[in-house]
């Protein structure tokens, strides 16, 4: 079966596509690098051509409220593009507890894509994450002044991205869920500790102080985005993950 990867340079994409190679699959990887631009439609229904399964990993350029149109429109095309090609099988990557987060527009974004995607002609899996362990320190760094690094103790779930990646091939390989898979990590921190596990890891000489209006996760309801019963747990903690990232 020939699998189509839309976002493939990105983060996840592209570890994506070198997973679904390495288990000796089919894989096409696209983006606007290889012609395939899914906010004007250039090159999708040659992407999608033969292939049974796609996989949507694209992100929007920004967190604003442009991203809202931008989800729309390239989901809007893409779900196109695969029933006129007889896709069998549309696997979206999305965020735990994007529902319950409605002061957040890129939230807002992600949850219309997923309606979409649910309410489309081609079935589907959605595959919600929690957060990368990869970006805690962006996250940190978004509210840091000086030496002080200020965070709300919003709880998270941090996830290794090889597990949403083991996820997301699991998912296109599989038959479709016309559903959601959460994965998330194994251990749930406010997002303050998290902040104070990766200065004792990697000290640089900055120190967290709690502020619960600090950034975007201060607009985020204390409990929204861990992941709910039943989830996928991952097996890399992230202490494991600080250590092998020393």
């Amino acid at each position: 079966m020939k699998i189509a990867v839309v976002g493939a340079g990105g983060f996840v994409g592209s570890r994506l596509v070198r997973k679904l190679r390495s288990e000796g699959h089919e894989v096409t990887a696209h983006d606007r690098s290889t012609g395939v631009d899914l906010l004007t439609g250039e090159g999708v229904p040659e992407a999608l051509a033969g292939a049974g399964t796609v996989v949507n990993t694209i992100n929007a350029p920004d967190f604003d409220e442009s991203a809202v149109p931008f989800f729309r429109t390239t989901t809007e095309t893409l779900l196109t593009a695969a029933e006129q090609a007889g896709v069998g099988n549309v696997v979206l990557l999305s965020i735990v507890g994007i529902d319950q987060v409605p002061d957040v527009a890129y939230y807002r974004a992600k949850l219309e894509q997923e309606r979409l995607v649910e309410a489309g002609p081609v079935p589907y899996t959605i595959v919600r994450a929690t957060q990368f362990m990869d970006f805690v320190e962006p996250i940190m760094s978004w509210t840091t002044s000086g030496d002080t690094v200020r965070l709300p103790t919003t709880r998270l779930q941090p996830v290794a991205v090889e597990d949403v990646v083991d996820t997301l091939a699991e998912a296109a390989t599989t038959p479709p869920r016309n559903g959601i898979v959460d994965v998330a990590g194994p251990d749930v921190f406010p997002l303050d500790e998290l902040g104070r596990l990766t200065l004792r890891a990697h000290p640089d000489g900055r120190e967290v102080t709690v502020d619960e209006n600090a950034g975007l996760f201060g607009q985020v309801p204390h409990d929204a985005v861990i992941a709910p019963p039943g989830a996928r747990l991952g097996a890399m903690s992230y202490e494991r993950w600080l250590r092998r990232h020393a």
